[in-house]
């Protein structure tokens, strides 16, 4: 199986050759992740994948919901795309998964250095995994870096989950203005 952002490389006004792909644990409240994809919808997101991780309080999302949240937020951004929420999948399953561009994992371990902003993704898809509260356990780090995604972080400041995956899907954003 293959992980895509929405298959269409164009989307009306929006218009654009790259695409961002934000898989992210839910929060253990329910409005802080409904917040994220508000905001990452008026940013200009692709595709959202919840994961399911070792540390995730929150199991279950109620996806007709969420999917009324992001109609909502594309209506009042005047967006012409609504992003694509998957279903929710498993961290293990998903990061065995193929994926048509850079893939990032965002952990806080002291041994990650490099930043997000720094690296050269312009015109390029970008999937970014973020950890729920108490980030990614060692081994789904490790599983990650077997997997080929890329260690990164978001900054020096310590995020909650739902600010890190606005962090990552503006920073991807800017990136390629």
């Amino acid at each position: 199986m293959q992980i895509r952002a929405s298959g269409v490389k164009s989307k009306g006004k929006d218009n654009r050759d790259y695409q961002i792909h934000i898989a992210i644990a839910p929060t253990k409240n329910i409005a802080r992740f409904e917040w994220f994809l508000e905001k990452s919808t008026e940013i200009g997101i692709d595709t959202i994948t919840p994961i399911i991780c070792y540390h995730s309080e929150r199991k279950e999302v109620k996806i007709d919901r969420l999917n009324k949240v992001i109609t909502s937020a594309m209506k009042q951004s005047l967006k012409s795309f609504h992003p694509q929420l998957n279903n929710k999948q498993r961290f293990n399953d998903f990061v065995l998964q193929d994926f048509d561009g850079y893939k990032y994992i965002a952990y806080i371990g002291g041994e990650v250095t490099d930043e997000l902003f720094d690296q050269n993704i312009q015109s390029k898809n970008a999937l970014i995994l973020i950890g729920p509260e108490g980030d990614f356990s060692k081994e789904e780090f490790n599983l990650a870096k077997g997997n080929g995604f890329i260690p990164i972080r978001l900054g020096k400041s310590r995020l909650r989950t739902e600010t890190a995956g606005i962090v990552a899907c503006h920073t991807i954003s800017l990136l390629n203005q």
